[in-house]
């Protein structure tokens, strides 16, 4: 007897629903592996705290314990967006405040971004939902990201989410449908920079949608102000700030772009092409954002993404297929335009994600057909989708391998292990941190129960301090400039980086 589809009641045939069960626990078995990649030795690798992270971290604390601490935007540290911490900070309240829970975090959210990627692939097919969420499971790029506790990483999982929301409502046109892609898109400007750009990826889609697909327009059109009138209620408050709070809201994208004096157009041709080869040549050399400088896609994985923007374009009549396209572009701006810090700059690029998901899922697809055209249909089908899966497979395999396999002298500075020998050396009541405002949260939040005096940097003359009282610093020359010439001779040395350089000092006053 024939199995029955229980949710119509139509006859399902045996292969049909075997393979279903196949597709299905492939996929389970790929978002296992993305979790494996993000989870394993949380607690050692990167190791460290980066101050950007320490931020997030001692702003969530804050939140659980400092009354009336509720921002909707945080100024500091180049001014930053809250929705993170808010999550941090109920993970705080049920696991309790460390570094390893604030990765964990991180490293949760990145699954479900790994998780929710077939659902916004679904409209394209199986092999593209396989091969697209097999590329976001293993890529390097995402497990650099999923493993560190910045707010950058939701930027993946909403983004993920937007296309899916935008294609459920472009497949099944309706005020719901409608309302639900505009409060995901407006989720966006609650995560980072990119997001930003959700407003033009859509306005581009849509404009393009009405003049060469006008039945499909009449269609979307009657929905159009439900889902705007969603996004206008997602993003109010973030829009609230940026009108009461322009510069702290719109400082980091100014200072770090080309508008910027400091940096200029001059520098933007090499910008620009070191950006776009980051698609198979070019790496990220921050450790921070990447690993050996490896590029955002392997070589054998970007001919595979070229190829599925060699199928988007031909299906560009498409509006699923010219979504993606568009999206391509589009997310492309704030790595070429932002020109602070190296060149690419894997942060500034995460708005791809989805859209890389899609093309490497689509460029699968069009791998086999180019094999059946070639080989003919069997053999061709065959060898084209093995070069998908091995291409996929290898890149998987050496994202491992180059992540857990970093030197602690690697990770030394990119996550700042010279502060937290630095707080550790704080570790007792009473004694005074010299520490610029920038560095100082990591030790705020690795010895929030010690409350230690944090003193910011460049001093403006000596700072007077009872006899007895313990100073610890970063710089010996801090020293001096604090208590006076002399000091950083009397200072014992605490902590030594790998290479045997001094990092910590430590004094007693009066001693």
């Amino acid at each position: 007897m024939r199995p029955i589809d229980s949710a119509g009641g139509v006859p399902v045939p045996s292969r049909g629903r075997a393979a279903a069960l196949v597709f299905g626990g492939t996929l389970v078995a790929l978002v296992a592996g993305a979790a494996f990649l993000r989870l394993w030795q949380i607690q050692t690798q990167p190791g460290g705290l980066n101050p950007d992270e320490a931020a997030e971290a001692w702003d969530a604390w804050k939140i659980l314990h400092v009354s009336g601490f509720h921002p909707l935007f945080f100024d500091d540290d180049g001014g930053r967006e809250s929705l993170f911490a808010y999550i941090v900070a109920g993970v705080f309240r049920v696991a309790g405040p460390s570094v390893a829970t604030l990765r964990g975090t991180s490293a949760v959210l990145g699954i479900l971004g790994v998780a929710v990627t077939p659902l916004a692939l679904r409209r394209f097919g199986r092999p593209v939902q396989l091969a697209g969420t097999a590329w976001a499971a293993g890529a390097l790029w995402l497990i650099c990201i999923d493993r560190d506790g910045f707010r950058n990483v939701l930027v993946p999982l909403v983004a993920t989410l937007a296309l899916a929301a935008l294609l459920t409502w472009l497949d099944r046109p309706s005020r719901t449908t409608a309302l639900l892609a505009g409060a995901v898109c407006g989720l966006g400007l609650w995560t980072y920079q990119p997001l930003k750009l959700i407003p033009l990826w859509v306005g581009l889609w849509l404009l393009i949608v009405r003049v060469r697909d006008p039945e499909r327009w009449a269609r979307l059109r009657p929905h159009l102000l439900a889902g705007l009138i969603a996004y206008a209620v997602v993003a109010a408050p973030i829009a609230y700030v940026a009108l009461t709070d322009p510069t702290g809201y719109f400082n980091r994208s100014v200072v770090t772009s080309a508008a910027n004096p400091t940096f200029g157009y001059g520098e933007l041709p090499i910008h620009w092409l070191r950006t776009v080869l980051m698609f198979g040549i070019t790496g990220d050399p921050n450790e921070r954002h990447n690993v050996a400088g490896a590029a955002l896609l392997p070589p054998l994985v970007a001919l595979i993404a070229i190829l599925g923007v060699v199928r988007c374009w031909r299906n560009r009549r498409e509006p699923g297929h010219l979504l993606v396209l568009v999206g391509l572009p589009v997310f492309l701006i704030p790595g070429l335009f932002a020109v602070e810090g190296d060149a690419p700059h894997f942060l500034r690029a995460l708005g791809l994600e989805p859209i890389m998901a899609a093309l490497v899922g689509l460029g699968a697809v069009e791998a086999v057909r180019v094999g059946r055209r070639l080989l003919g249909e069997r053999r061709g089908a065959v060898a084209g989708t093995a070069v998908a899966v091995m291409a996929l497979a290898a890149m998987t395999v050496q994202s491992a391998t180059l992540y857990f396999n970093r030197a602690t002298l690697d990770r030394y500075g990119p996550y700042s292990f010279d502060l937290v020998a630095l707080a550790a050396a704080a570790r007792q009541p009473g004694t005074v941190v010299l520490l610029d405002h920038y560095a100082a949260p990591v030790v705020q939040f690795l010895d929030r129960d010690q409350s230690p005096t944090v003193i910011d940097e460049p001093l403006a003359g000596r700072v007077h301090l009872a006899p007895g009282t313990t100073v610890v610093a970063r710089f010996a020359s801090d020293l001096d400039a604090a208590l006076g010439a002399g000091a950083q001779r009397a200072a014992q040395v605490v902590a030594h980086d790998p290479d045997g350089n001094p990092v910590v000092f430590r004094i007693v006053v009066g001693s």
